[in-house]
């Protein structure tokens, strides 16, 4: 087992990954900017240490500076929670060099299926549906919409090494694409100092549903069920649930069955998200993989009952799975609200600030992950997410009235919040009837 954990990353998930070390009796350290000082997981962490000023690219993107930080603190292992440095595969590698166990998969695999384009054709050598398109690297504007045109519109340009619902744009019509590839590459090369993108054919009404796997080094690989993470806003998702009510047994297995020959064919380990999308006609097809741990993981947590980051350091560590797939229980009906420190009033503006109260929910059924405290100051720095409510009913209407219970239950005050807008997305009628699909929010609240 690993001695000593060092958590690349800040806020929640630095908190998540601190407690499950601290269940397997691993000493962390915690790494902050200068801004963070005070932060939760500074406090939760046996060492904390400061590794640059509060812009990312000088603290929590700053490689030199965290396997710094590992090397004087002795940390033997670094997990990088998600976001940040997460699916950077220069990172993963350059730990691996220095000695230092990367929690997540090889560098290769990171390369591999974080390339958009090479993640596809690989699928489509392992006879998993994926969506039309192609790869538009050094590709001239004519080719480009020569592609287009042979793909259908509507199209979508994405980042190849985008995430996070960054450097994407849907196009309608030809007239638009010459604008859209600008602004996508602009994008991409400033989110992710890479400006390669390629064009997919844009599935129109589809679900969004994400199968989470884990795998070992000894080859053995098991899936966790899915999670329907429809309920977006411009691509950021909001709500995530399982089981999917979209999907019958035969899809699940389709689905489940096709996840799993992904992760085989790209010889993958540790925990990992296939991502698919299902069309109104129940065609589904792969759209990506996430090769780190994702913010909606406690879903599949408490309907399962396993604990995925836990598993990650094991499997890190040496060891053979600890689950069997036939041993896999799904109980219930699982829902995650993100709250966020955001105004939607303002076009869901970001607010930081000094929270100077809270009251976070409680009861059955009830799970809160989050990093903020009272008077804890919400630096501008990062992602808005303050924290995640998950509920676990009987049933879906079970699941959505608790829902509804602790988001009334949670105060937060000094900093807007989209607490309210939450509430009003799990009262409507067509979300109580799932009724919906990627494109809701637009449709019905704007």
């Amino acid at each position: 087992m690993l001695r000593k954990v060092l958590i690349a990353n800040r806020g929640e998930i630095a908190v998540r990954v601190i407690r499950a070390c601290k269940e397997l009796n691993i000493k962390t350290v915690a790494v902050y900017s200068e801004i963070d000082k005070d932060s939760l997981h500074t406090k939760l962490a046996d060492q904390a240490i400061c590794i640059g000023k509060p812009a990312a690219n000088q603290s929590y993107l700053n490689v030199n500076n965290i396997i710094e930080a590992a090397n004087v603190t002795g940390a033997d292992s670094i997990h990088p929670g998600f976001g940040f440095l997460s699916e950077n595969a220069k990172f993963a590698k350059m730990c691996e060099e220095c000695n230092i166990k990367f929690i997540g998969p090889k560098y290769t695999s990171i390369e591999q299926m974080g390339d958009k384009v090479k993640s596809k054709e690989l699928m489509k050598h392992a006879d998993i549906p994926v969506i039309p398109g192609g790869d538009l690297k050094e590709k001239s504007l004519k080719e480009i919409k020569e592609i287009a045109k042979k793909t259908g519109y509507p199209i979508m340009l994405k980042a190849s090494n985008g995430g996070g619902g960054k450097g994407i744009r849907i196009v309608k019509k030809e007239q638009d694409l010459e604008e859209a590839l600008i602004i996508v590459k602009k994008e991409a090369k400033q989110a992710f100092n890479n400006d390669d993108i390629y064009l997919e054919k844009y599935i129109e009404n589809p679900r969004h549903i994400e199968v989470q796997i884990l795998a070992d080094e000894f080859g053995n690989v098991i899936h966790l069920g899915e999670r329907d993470c429809t309920i977006q806003r411009k691509n950021q998702k909001i709500l995530e649930e399982s089981p999917s009510i979209i999907l019958d047994d035969n899809l699940r297995e389709k689905i489940s069955k096709a996840a799993i020959k992904a992760v085989k064919a790209s010889n993958y380990i540790n925990a990992g998200t296939v991502e698919f999308l299902v069309d109104k006609n129940k065609n589904f097809y792969f759209m990506e993989m996430n090769t780190r741990i994702q913010v909606e993981h406690p879903v599949t947590e408490v309907l399962t009952g396993i604990d995925i980051v836990k598993e990650q350091i094991k499997i890190a560590s040496g060891e053979k799975l600890s689950y069997k797939q036939n041993k896999i229980n799904f109980t219930g009906h699982v829902i995650e609200a993100r709250v966020n420190a955001e105004n939607p009033k303002k076009n869901f503006m970001p607010s930081p600030g000094t929270i100077t109260g809270l009251n976070l929910p409680g009861g059955n059924g009830i799970r809160i992950d989050s990093g903020i405290y009272a008077g804890y100051t919400i630096p501008p720095y990062y992602d808005s997410m303050l924290a995640k409510i998950i509920v676990h009913g009987q049933n879906r209407n079970e699941a959505i009235a608790k829902l509804k219970r602790a988001l009334e239950e949670l105060i937060v005050e000094g900093v807007p919040t989209n607490i309210e807008f939450l509430l009003k997305l799990i009262e409507d009628e067509d979300f109580k009837k799932g009724n919906y699909d990627t494109s809701f929010i637009e449709k019905k609240f704007f």
